[in-house]
């Protein structure tokens, strides 16, 4: 204790400093269920295999001067639990010195491992971290032996129809009866030509970690390519889709994310730090923000998080030239660009497909978004900023803005 009469510490003269993203990979997705390439595979050993990866990428980088790992998982249990940031720490060959954590915020789990772990850099208590997240719901279900508390109903503090993500979705077509089943559908054919195309002209790939797979009818196989992405899907065949939520709907599993496997995983650092280093500075962290909604329409969480945003940063919708929104459903996407007047076939809205497309392992998803806006950037010197975004179960949104370190406006 100070003694008395001590004077309070000054501010530090530092100030916060300037974070980067380096570089995201990720697995391949798969598909949840006995069927899916990963049925046979560990949870921890598809993020160990991402962590591997980025320090395979980066050999300049010397592993003991990672600060901190942060791995998130919606279902922490089984393979998904024991502080899985520490064990994949552990799992990957990192020093025994460099510690590790565990997080929840659903499908914004890697986005938040990463605006947690970008503060710890801003602030400097880190110089350099591994953030990403893991869903295995092929062996964890999403709710697997959760035991919500009854108040939570009886009390009406939510309705009913929050705990069923696609529950939510009906009631976010509810709210909002100009976006039809019809634009859902074509936006989600689109998502999946989008990310076709993408695939055949290699922008997606390169950030894919290949996994050894295993199963008792096939034996050992190398995963390669996500899974679930159909090409070829047309607006007429996504019509004659079952709405599984409520009878007569418009949530189909065509116009919605399915149920994956995969892990994803990135590497943030103080800009000093990557270049005294020689690390590539992909991406500058500009600001992000989170922000709560009624839990029974949790889709439309990204407006409020971005209006929020947007008030903390002084930039505005007309800044941002590229978009990553995840697509946990085709609706939510869409009361996004509506509220902002964005349209929906807006070229700088996920160029290159979204989760209905490849997939959303929930907790794993944020790092894919700022994985493809970061090699978006790379393509763009003409675009300054980006946002990567998601709506977020339980009735929240999520939205961190980044610039792009090859803006040649910048070179003016």
């Amino acid at each position: 204790m100070a003694a008395p009469g001590t004077p309070p510490l000054a501010p530090d003269a530092r100030g916060v400093r300037r974070v980067v993203f380096v570089e995201g990979v990720r697995t391949p997705f798969g598909k949840a269920g006995d069927k899916g390439i990963y049925a046979g595979t560990r949870a921890d050993d598809l993020v160990v295999n991402a962590i591997r990866e980025l320090l395979r990428r980066h050999p300049e980088l010397p592993p003991e001067r990672v600060d901190e790992v942060a791995i998130a998982a919606t279902t922490q249990t089984g393979d998904q639990g024991l502080t899985i940031g520490r064990t994949a720490a552990l799992l990957s060959g990192l020093p025994k010195s460099v510690p590790g954590f565990a997080l929840d915020r659903m499908c914004a789990g890697a986005m938040t491992a990463v605006t947690t772990t970008a503060s710890g850099i801003g602030f400097g208590a880190y110089d350099i971290a591994i953030a990403g997240g893991v869903e295995h719901m092929g062996r964890h279900p999403m709710g697997e032996g959760v035991d919500p508390n009854p108040r939570i109903v009886a009390d009406k503090l939510v309705d009913p129809s929050a705990l069923v993500m696609g529950q939510t979705a009906e009631n976010l077509h509810d709210r909002f009866p100009e976006i039809t089943k019809q634009r859902t559908d074509a936006y989600a054919a689109r998502s999946q030509e989008r990310y076709a195309e993408a695939v055949k002209t290699g922008k997606i790939g390169p950030e894919l970690v290949p996994v050894a797979t295993r199963s008792a009818e096939l034996g050992w196989g190398l995963a390669t390519e996500d899974e679930p992405p159909r090409p070829g899907t047309t607006v007429e065949q996504l019509a004659a889709l079952k709405t599984p939520f409520r009878p007569h709907g418009r949530i189909t599993a065509g116009n919605a994310a399915g149920l994956n496997d995969g892990a994803t995983a990135s590497l943030l650092a103080d800009e000093d730090t990557a270049r005294e280093l020689g690390l590539p500075v992909a991406m500058r962290l500009v600001g992000y923000s989170f922000a709560g909604v009624e839990p029974e329409v949790m889709g439309v969480g990204p407006v409020p998080a971005t209006e929020k945003l947007f008030k903390r940063t002084g930039l505005g919708i007309d800044d941002i030239g590229l978009f990553e929104i995840n697509e946990a459903f085709a609706v939510q996407v869409l009361a996004f660009l509506d509220h902002f007047g964005v349209s929906e076939d807006d070229p700088r809205v996920n160029p290159w497909g979204g989760a209905i497309a490849c997939g959303h392992p929930l907790a794993s998803s944020g790092v894919r978004l700022m994985t493809q806006l970061a090699r978006q950037f790379a393509e763009r010197p003409d675009v300054r900023y980006g946002l990567t975004t998601m709506c977020i179960g339980i009735g929240m949104g999520g939205s961190v803005l980044w610039e792009n370190p090859a803006y040649e406006g910048a070179k003016a």
